[in-house]
């Protein structure tokens, strides 16, 4: 059976270097799906109103109107600012772009919300880069939402650059740590982290799953867009749909 063709638009943080390779490598196991990405300008993770603004909704849908211009069939936010914005913005954020567009969008955190709510899971263990006071935010928001992180730990950088840069040993490190203080499910949240080739490794290692938010988005954009069913090997369980 023919598979449908896609165009998957993904919304970049300009500073970004992780999540295009990443996202092009999973996709392009997908017979006729394609991933075009438009950027805004994101240069620093931290709560200050500088910061915050840097995801005002006006910057995301001049990205996405971008993005309508190649007539793709979904459009996803590659990025995790939910985590300490509230994910209600993510949902706000999804229906201005359907109504400026007309075309359906998703994001990394609800992705990766939904796979969670759907797999009754409801304590993880969290690993980012971000600075103690962004954790904490990210935190507070999810035990709001009904969720036990029952490990975590993180890196104190703000510079999003400089997520790319954090070595597979550092993360592995991150993740092995979590997995130590006995999180039955590990979240990897940050799309400029070069993470997501891991998640497979790390999962045959330590014996839990572990979600990267760059493939959560991209999970869901393959659902919303008829591909649910082709698994994407070597990118975790997840993606290989056998979490």
């Amino acid at each position: 059976m023919t598979m449908p063709r896609s165009r998957f638009g993904v919304l970049t943080p300009s500073s970004n270097t992780a999540l295009e390779p990443l996202t092009s490598a999973m996709v392009a196991q997908v017979p006729g799906v394609t991933a075009h990405f438009s950027r805004f300008g994101v240069t620093e993770i931290a709560l200050s109103q500088r910061a915050l603004g840097q995801f005002d909704d006006t910057h995301v849908l001049a990205a996405a109107k971008l993005l309508a211009d190649a007539r793709v069939d979904v459009i996803g936010w590659s990025g995790t600012s939910a985590g300490w914005l509230g994910f209600d913005h993510d949902v706000t954020l999804c229906q201005r772009i359907k109504a400026e567009t007309g075309i359906q969008a998703t994001t990394s955190m609800l992705a990766l919300n939904e796979i969670m709510t759907e797999h009754d899971v409801r304590e993880f263990g969290l690993v980012t880069p971000y600075t103690d006071d962004v954790q904490q935010r990210i935190l507070a928001n999810y035990h709001a939402e009904g969720f036990s992180i029952v490990a975590e730990d993180h890196l104190s950088i703000s510079e999003n650059f400089a997520f790319a840069e954090v070595s597979a040993e550092t993360l592995t490190a991150q993740v092995r740590r979590v997995a130590e203080q006995g999180a039955p499910l590990i979240v990897v949240a940050c799309t400029n982290l070069n993470s997501a080739q891991l998640v497979a490794q790390w999962e045959a290692e330590l014996g839990v799953p572990v979600l990267d938010t760059t493939a959560t988005v991209v999970w869901k954009m393959l659902r919303m867009t008829g591909h649910a069913t082709t698994p994407v090997t070597g990118w975790g369980r997840l993606m290989e749909g056998t979490l």
